[in-house]
């Protein structure tokens, strides 16, 4: 399923970043721009209706919505290294993913329902206004938004995150930050996920998700074949105690961005370089006109 239209300039936009070496750049065309006090205010009101009837009511539904997308769009999916989540201590964890398009916490979601934990979702503030039914689901699906601001960043988003953990649910964070539209690379990470993880204490499940092009085209898409995914579970990732959150933060995302390497190049059976062709964009019918 492809959301959004003018995927070809988003293409251009993904390659274009690629040539800057600018790895979380905003690519997606007409995502919402808010001023700073504006997304305090939406996120503030975010959180105000969390706790009443209204916001009770509509993340039971958008929960309910969350599960059956999750049995709609993943029913081929396959899960490859579920062994590593064996001896996974009882408890909340982070959870990190590349991030390539507006329904990849999908599968991610599909992996927490097999293991029997719920699901919450870091997103950026601006989410929480996208056009449509991606604004319900961003408000009602336990999501956990964030403010890049000191105040917010150092204080409320990791009480937030603490009740969520506290509660043994897992937390998606997804290290590359920006959505790149099918991109299938691994990019460079922000320390986010991996001080966090530090602060509480909690281990970071690692996955990579590797897409695989069936030879089905997308509905009122053309240039673009469908895709499934494999989610591939990498060795979990726990924070030293002896370290600081600081040091923590470098180790562990070191270690979470060389399997993500490790599990891409598993996958496609190549070196990882970026070099920008069309083959890095899963899907993309240009890939098989223009074979290289």
């Amino acid at each position: 399923m492809i959301i959004g239209d003018n995927r070809e300039k988003v293409i251009e936009n993904i390659k274009a970043a690629v040539s800057r070496e600018d790895w979380n750049a905003k690519v997606e065309l007409g995502d919402p721009v808010l001023s700073l006090k504006e997304r305090k205010s939406l996120v503030n009101s975010f959180w105000s209706e969390q706790d009443t009837l209204k916001g009770k009511v509509n993340n039971k539904i958008g929960h309910l919505i969350f599960n059956a997308l999750t049995g709609l769009f993943t029913s081929t999916t396959k899960f490859v290294g579920l062994e590593n989540l064996e001896n996974l201590p009882k408890g909340g964890a982070i959870i990190t993913a590349n991030h390539f398009n507006q329904l990849d916490s999908l599968p991610i979601k599909h992996l927490a329902n097999k293991t029997h934990h719920n699901l919450a979702i870091a997103i950026e503030d601006t989410n929480l206004k996208l056009p449509g039914f991606l604004c319900y689901l961003m408000n009602y699906v336990g999501t956990i938004p964030l403010i890049k601001t000191p105040s917010y960043v150092g204080t409320e988003f990791p009480q937030h995150l603490h009740d969520v953990l506290e509660d043994d649910n897992w937390v998606l964070i997804y290290p590359e930050q920006e959505m790149w539209w099918n991109y299938r690379k691994p990019r460079q990470f922000q320390r986010g996920a991996y001080y966090f993880a530090a602060k509480q204490n909690v281990p970071v499940i690692s996955t990579f998700i590797e897409l695989q092009t069936t030879d089905k085209l997308e509905k009122d898409h053309p240039n673009f074949y469908q895709n499934k995914y494999v989610v591939r579970v990498l060795p979990t990732i726990y924070p030293d105690v002896k370290l600081s959150a600081n040091e923590n933060s470098k180790r562990m995302l070191k270690q979470d961005y060389q399997q993500k390497v490790a599990a891409f190049e598993q996958a496609y059976h190549r070196k990882l370089d970026y070099d920008f062709t069309p083959w890095d964009i899963a899907g993309w019918r240009y890939n098989y006109q223009n074979k290289k």
